[in-house]
């Protein structure tokens, strides 16, 4: 049984440059786990630990030998930096991975040195989902920031891209039994959507364009069309959205009101590694 979704990662080849955007400009809590990641698994790690929602882990290749780095090289090469994986969390991913293969999903044998299944990206609409052991990232909280940075929570959505709205339903529903709400449509912003909600951590919004004269539909659309189905922007809250922008704006991240809403902003990707990142208020 999936139990949550911990946490999304973000894949980079400079981590140095990964690690101070997220931390330093961003200003979330950050536990760098480099110095053991590196000897154990031969890349580096971090984890994006604030309040509420799924946490954030940065990634980036280092020995070109280990099975996590090649796997990092490899999307690296073919998509360019950005959303990497999503992790959910059961008791025994072993157990569950045979479980959802008898249902009819691709799993992939265990990586050595892992100790979490993947599920292949073809089976889950362009997605690498990992399956980790419950609280598989239980470490010291991070020193506390002495500093004013912008007030930001975990991810409290995950919006994944999808052709056929109703086999994405299928699979995060019945095949990976997570509970998902009844498909919705937004003409005002041109997509139809379900809500896909893990026992915790964010939401998984699966949605697909239906008129792309809209904005968001036209951008759904794009993704589809340039880069196909996946995970397309990872949801943010701020309890003030003003402040969150001009915070960023004097960082050097570019960011705009969001095209479909007045209480959404745009990152711009190329300033987070080419992960889309929308902040709403926390208040909307």
């Amino acid at each position: 049984m999936i139990t949550g979704m911990p946490r999304i990662a973000i894949a980079a080849w400079d981590f140095d440059a990964l690690l101070k955007r997220f931390r330093d400009d961003l200003g979330l809590p950050v536990i760098d786990l480099s110095d053991f990641s590196r000897r154990e698994y031969g890349a580096n790690l971090a984890m994006c630990v604030p309040e509420g929602g799924s946490n954030i882990e940065l990634m980036s290749p280092v020995d070109p030998e280990s099975p996590l780095s090649k796997s990092l090289r490899g999307f690296l090469e073919r998509r360019g930096e950005g959303l990497f994986a999503l992790m959910l969390e059961a008791p025994v991913p072993d157990e569950e991975a045979e479980i959802l293969a008898a249902r009819g999903l691709r799993t992939l044998p265990l990586m050595p040195g892992a100790f979490g299944r993947d599920l292949h990206p073809s089976a889950t609409h362009g997605v690498l989902i990992r399956i980790y052991p419950v609280n598989s990232f239980q470490n010291e909280p991070p020193p506390p920031i002495d500093r004013e940075v912008p007030e930001l929570s975990g991810i409290v959505r995950v919006m994944i891209a999808v052709r056929d709205l109703e086999t994405a339903i299928e699979v995060y529903g019945t095949r990976l039994g997570m509970a998902v709400e009844a498909e919705t449509a937004d003409p005002e912003q041109g997509v139809r959507s379900a809500l896909c909600r893990p026992s915790s951590g964010g939401i998984i919004e699966l949605v697909t364009a239906s008129d792309t004269s809209r904005s968001l539909g036209r951008a759904i659309a794009t993704q589809l069309e340039e880069d196909r189905e996946g995970m397309y922007a990872l949801t943010l809250e701020s309890p003030d959205l003003p402040a969150t922008a001009r915070q960023l704006i004097d960082r050097g991240i570019r960011v705009a009101e969001a095209a479909d809403s007045a209480q959404i902003l745009d990152v711009d990707p190329a300033d987070t590694f080419g992960a889309r990142i929308r902040i709403r208020s926390a208040c909307a």
